[in-house]
């Protein structure tokens, strides 16, 4: 599914929260997934009036019958129908009925499903019937907008030629009009020519949605982008910095890109999607800025100032114009190119794992591109001490994307730098061949392909490449690189290989 929406997963289950993030991914991996619990979503239900996704995967209990008091799931239902813009819901039943499933399709649900009958595949259809139901309604409004613009073109003694054109777009007023999801669903409806399929799903981050730092240009934008610029320009909802377009995504902050009064200039604002818990120790962004704050090196992102403001957490550091290495790769690498991506890379993992790191999170969209052509490593939030002191504080929980997960990440054992080798060597193949190495139809199909199933071999015409791949992407540790300089030494060879063939072909 090429289709790029916004989907929130709502559950106090935080294990089954990720299991079906996991999935998500590999089904919208264009898609930014967020994850709310009960108590969060009463919050978001309030301040965002409904608007802030397209799909919404909400698990409640529906009780014994509709007029069941504990029933919370048909209250929910009934407050979202309330909203400007009820989003597509496909309701996990804690429990229920037949009555309580038919109350909750009248109610505005376009599915039911008993969570403990879930399974990938009933997931898949699920998500692909919500997603044609949001194409569907959004072409409708689409259509409505293009008439409503020709009679006022008409209106306005314009010739029936011009105001007949299809292509002309709708006017600050008329998409203020539209619905967050109807504008973030409109780029996907089906206007002209499919997408063209992509090879392999890659995996999000915010999904469709560039990292912190990425330029608008590089990915579009999600959501209510335009929406979102026309009613938020020049907002200081974060003391001290003006927000300018939102360039990113992901299942905790979204990414701004921001004037900072103190600087002078553009920076790349993250701010934190709940509300900060005290009693939970450390957040997720304090950590990140912790871990950055730990390396000192144009390889790694550069951060400016961390805080937390009316409770919400925000991170500024450097914007980086350029894009990320996902968009980068979506436009093709050549041979050469990808080894010295790989050489900067590994230089990059390098400093971070001196300074007793390892990153954990390693993948194209977390690879920024300086204009000068070297790389800065961003989202340190799942990054964690080398020595292991530091441990996550989500016990049992898989972090992570699935397509660049090490098989000792996937299997949930203590990782060291090789891990981030082994992400590294996923990037190179993906550069190398346009596709990732392990696909499949749910995110524990790809992990369990990480672990047990032999490395694709390489095309003959890149076969030069596999005793690169087949180090890195080991599936034992101990047969990996282990070190960064050797894998610079492997890169930089085979590239200056790379340019005396070429030089040759041109002779």
């Amino acid at each position: 599914m090429n289709t790029a929406a916004r989907v929130l997963v709502v559950d106090d289950d935080v294990r089954y929260c990720e299991w079906l993030r996991h999935h998500l991914d590999v089904l919208l991996p264009r898609s930014s997934v967020s994850m709310l619990n009960s108590s969060e979503f009463e919050r978001w239900c309030t301040q965002f009036s409904g608007r802030d996704c397209e799909l919404l995967l909400l698990s409640a209990v529906f009780g014994s019958s509709p007029d069941d008091p504990q029933s919370p799931g048909l209250s929910l239902l009934r407050r979202l129908r309330e909203q400007p813009a009820m989003p597509a819901v496909i309701a996990l039943a804690e429990d229920g009925n037949e009555l309580t499933a038919v109350r909750a399709l009248h109610l505005g649900a376009l599915d039911y499903l008993p969570k403990r009958l879930l399974t990938p595949e009933r997931l898949s259809t699920a998500v692909r019937v919500a997603l044609r139901r949001i194409e569907r309604r959004v072409a409708r409004r689409l259509a409505s907008l293009a008439n409503l613009s020709r009679d006022q073109a008409l209106r306005a003694g314009a010739a029936p030629e011009a105001a007949l054109e299809s292509g002309a777009p709708p006017s600050a007023g008329e998409l203020s009009a539209l619905s967050a999801a109807e504008a973030a669903a409109s780029a996907a409806a089906p206007a002209a020519a499919p997408a063209a399929p992509v090879a392999a799903p890659a995996a999000p981050a915010a999904p469709a949605a560039p990292a912190a730092g990425a330029a608008p240009e590089s990915e579009p934008l999600q959501g209510a982008g335009v929406v979102g610029l026309l009613a938020g320009a020049n907002a200081e909802v974060i003391p001290g910095y003006t927000l300018r377009l939102k360039i990113g995504e992901s299942a905790k902050a979204v990414v701004y890109l921001a004037t900072s009064a103190h600087r002078g200039h553009n920076v790349a604002l993250k701010v934190s999607k709940t509300l900060r818990d005290e009693a939970a120790g450390r957040q997720f962004l304090e950590r990140e800025y912790t871990a950055v704050m730990a390396v000192t090196s144009p390889l790694v992102v550069e951060i400016y100032d961390y805080g937390v403001h009316a409770g919400f957490e925000y991170l500024a550091m450097e914007y980086l114009p350029r894009g990320d290495l996902k968009a980068r790769i979506q436009r093709g690498v050549s041979e050469r190119e990808a080894l010295h991506l790989v050489t900067q890379i590994a230089a990059a993992l390098q400093v971070v794992h001196e300074a007793g790191l390892v990153h954990r999170d390693l993948k194209p969209p977390n690879v920024m591109l300086r204009e000068n052509g070297t790389v800065a490593l961003i989202d340190f939030g799942l990054a964690r001490s080398l020595d292991g002191s530091t441990v996550s504080t989500q016990t049992g929980v898989l972090l992570g994307s699935p397509y660049y997960m090490s098989p000792e990440q996937a299997l949930g054992e203590p990782l060291d730098a090789r891990s981030d080798f082994y992400s590294l060597g996923v990037i190179c193949y993906e550069m190398l061949t346009g596709s990732k190495p392990y696909t499949g139809n749910t995110a524990m199909e790809v992990l369990q392909q990480h672990v047990s199933t032999p490395l694709p071999l390489l095309p003959a015409g890149l076969a030069r490449y596999q005793p690169l791949l087949t180090g890195l992407l080991a599936k034992s540790r101990a047969e990996r690189p282990g070190s960064a300089q050797e894998i610079i030494a492997a890169a930089t060879a085979l590239r200056a290989g790379a340019a005396g063939d070429a030089q040759s072909s041109a002779a």
